[in-house]
């Protein structure tokens, strides 16, 4: 049995809790790949948009770089971890500065599939025919 061939999408630094884009990521887990674009495009939140981004990235990858079906792809992973947090601060009343983080989020989307069939040369087309064409001479 051969082993399963898994395609992997990277996105770092989105602009959002990862709390709020683990909420969105968690309807679609262990989805095929077509169903999760469907359930997303409906989903009302903001976070929804870089995980479609992620899910799109990593089926192009499989299909382009590592040639699997299009049709038979599964989320087999799909994770949200933190990411860069920028420390800002907010003036409040007596010249003080209140502190407060923005927080980032990194999305890995693993697809596992299967390869595209190859396409084999049919006898009919295998044997090339020339044509030949005779003029006929005219007076």
């Amino acid at each position: 049995m051969t082993n399963p061939v898994i395609v992997r999408s990277y996105i770092e630094g989105v602009d959002q809790a990862p709390r709020k884009v683990a909420l969105v990521a968690s309807l679609v887990r262990r989805r095929t790949v077509a169903d999760a674009l469907v359930i997303l495009s409906h989903v009302p939140k903001r976070a929804a948009q870089p995980v479609i981004k992620a899910i799109n990235s990593a089926k192009a990858n499989a299909i382009n770089n590592h040639e699997l079906d299009g049709k038979t792809l599964i989320i087999s992973t799909l994770s949200v971890t933190t990411g860069v947090r920028l420390k800002r601060f907010v003036p409040a009343s007596r010249g003080r500065a209140l502190p407060f983080e923005k927080k980032t989020s990194n999305i890995l989307v693993e697809v596992t599939g299967e390869l595209k069939p190859k396409k084999v040369a049919s006898a009919d087309k295998a044997k090339t025919t020339v044509k030949t064409t005779v003029k006929k001479e005219g007076k």
